[in-house]
């Protein structure tokens, strides 16, 4: 079994391609006005395989813009195009040499002061709940998902969906022997974040942000490392 200083590297190493990875996804203008949500997921997939030879990602590739951006990840909104004063969101999960990586960004067309603001408080919301972790050693999934949930709300924003993150690791993570709940960061999972699976692997986290504004119509999305890096 990879030693556990060896497989942090590795999942940290997954991220940094997938930083690089979005990066070039706002430098080259693929999110664009006029395109749609699955031309811009098929290019940003053929990007990823130009740049780091991915051909595999571990969930379905989301792009939704406007309305579809309320919808919680397991939903399937009709294909969207993009329009010239719109938000965006983009969520992909490659994988890179075995590893899973699982990033998600807001992008902004024109200058809406309140996508702006949606867009910007995503990152902030983010750092609160990282910060809130890293002050509770024995934190459990289901009390992070409440303090998240509570400072989206003194915000002025909801939480878009049932969990705020899930474990990563090594693909598929779903092979580690767990009881489904407790892959999540979600009000049913009452176990600490700091674990370790069956298998004696130290459990990593993804966090991730969905706020909507129902009333405007939309929302944004943004997800990173909770534990690592």
């Amino acid at each position: 079994m990879t030693d556990e200083v060896t497989r942090s590297a590795r999942l940290l190493e997954a991220r940094a391609k997938a930083v690089e990875l979005f990066a070039q996804i706002e430098a080259r203008g693929l999110i664009a006005p006029g395109e749609s949500e699955r031309a811009v997921s098929d290019r940003v997939r053929d990007l990823a395989n130009q740049l780091f030879g991915t051909t595999r990602h571990w969930h379905k590739r989301i792009v939704r813009c406007g309305p579809n951006t309320l919808q919680p990840y397991q939903e399937n909104p009709p294909d969207r195009i993009i329009g010239a004063d719109d938000i965006v969101f983009a969520d992909f999960g490659p994988i890179f040499e075995e590893y899973e990586a699982d990033f998600g960004r807001t992008f902004v067309l024109g200058d809406d002061p309140a996508k702006l603001r949606l867009r910007d408080a995503l990152p902030e919301v983010f750092a609160a709940g990282r910060r809130f972790f890293g002050s509770e050693p024995e934190l459990t999934a289901k009390a992070l998902y409440t303090e998240v949930e509570r400072i989206a709300a003194d915000a002025g924003w909801e939480l878009g969906g049932w969990h705020a993150g899930h474990l990563v690791g090594e693909f598929p993570h779903e092979r580690i022997q767990e009881a489904p709940v407790r892959s999540y960061i979600a009000p049913g999972n009452d176990t600490p974040l700091r674990r370790t699976d069956r298998s004696g692997r130290a459990c990593h986290w993804i966090l991730e942000i969905h706020l909507v504004d129902r009333a405007r119509g939309y929302g944004g999305f943004y997800e990173d490392f909770l534990d690592l890096g």
